[in-house]
């Protein structure tokens, strides 16, 4: 396992991190406890959730997950992990949280608290906003709409926020979630200006049919040295093969319908074909090969992997053993080129 510095901060993260989201709806709070112990003795000492979480969120089970992981996090060694949790942002329909979640100094306020009871720790190494209080296109949208414009919270608000937290000493670092070029970069702005603290990380979705990322944020992410965690690397299961074929696999995509919308897009079936042959090609499963090629990614500080079993976890925790050649990257491109983004 290689441990990479989180943009500026002083976070060395291991190049997997343990997603969690399934706790407490897919997975016990023992199978979760398996899932740890699993994790953090192949090398792994990053961990994410959200109080969010589990997902698809509901009600009943919201803060499971964070619970789960805190009635484990009880029995380690605290100084030797580095866990990260979000904040939920804006959303019809999220009432079980605080009525409503915000991103306002009183909403950041309640929601740390709450992680920290839920969690049984003093404090968070890494603490996110899960999606942006402003307008943006999110979750498979791809055009920004003008006209939905709503009230939200200034940013230098939420970022005073944020630095209050830190000045707790309840959270060590924050980063930003599903976020935009024009976001990461106002994020950095705005913190130098006021001379608050800025970014050290930025949590987006990236894989094989999605690597929007590259366009606008790796410029962003290099310049303002903010670390990016890719996260849906498999593309919700997509690439791991199971969905070849037919969308009979099992998985969320087929339990949670209207789940992962993204993926049933033109050309993601034709796409992850493809991709599903050149893993044939390399003799490894298309899993470990969607996994190889994040981690090789030079703006990646971090990979999130997630998993329902066991057998999913150690199948992407073995994806460390292997490098992909430049042959294979090579007909990754043009593969990529054939089908650019199917799923943004």
């Amino acid at each position: 396992m290689k441990y990479k510095q989180l943009g500026h901060s002083d976070l060395k993260v291991s190049e997997l991190c343990l997603g969690t989201m399934t706790y407490g709806q897919q997975n016990t709070a023992d199978e979760a406890a398996e899932q740890l112990d699993y994790a953090v003795a192949h090398g792994i000492n990053f961990i994410d959730t959200a109080e969010m979480y589990p997902v698809p969120p509901k009600g009943e089970t919201q803060g499971l997950t964070e619970s789960y992981i805190g009635q484990w996090l009880a029995r380690q060694k605290r100084d030797s992990l580095i866990i990260a949790t979000k904040i939920a942002g804006p959303a019809r329909g999220y009432d079980w949280i605080r009525n409503g979640p915000q991103v306002t100094r009183a909403h950041i306020n309640a929601a740390i608290d709450d992680s920290l009871r839920r969690l049984q720790t003093d404090y968070v190494d890494l603490y996110q906003i899960h999606w942006p209080d402003r307008n943006v296109p999110m979750f498979g949208q791809t055009a920004f709409d003008p006209y939905a414009e709503r009230e939200t919270e200034p940013i230098i608000e939420q970022l005073a926020a944020l630095a209050d937290l830190v000045k707790a000493g309840k959270i060590r670092y924050y980063g930003l979630s599903n976020e935009t070029p024009w976001g990461l970069a106002e994020f950095c702005h705005v913190a130098d200006k006021a001379g608050l603290p800025r970014p050290v990380s930025l949590q987006n979705a990236y894989n094989l049919i999605n690597r929007v990322y590259e366009y606008g944020l790796a410029e962003v992410g290099y310049r303002e040295n903010v670390g990016l965690m890719a996260y849906s690397p498999l593309g919700f299961g997509m690439l791991s093969g199971k969905y070849q074929k037919n969308m009979n696999g099992s998985g969320r995509i087929t339990l949670f319908p209207g789940f992962g919308q993204r993926y049933a897009k033109l050309n993601v079936a034709e796409a992850v074909e493809a991709y599903a042959g050149v893993a044939e090609e390399v003799g490894v499963s298309p899993a470990v090969l969607a996994l190889a090629f994040v981690r090789s990614r030079w703006f990646v500080a971090s990979t999130l992997i997630g998993a329902t079993t066991m057998a999913q976890l150690q199948e992407n925790i073995s994806s460390l053993n292997v490098n992909l050649s430049s042959d294979t990257m090579a007909e990754i491109e043009r593969i990529h080129q054939r089908y650019p983004n199917p799923a943004p």
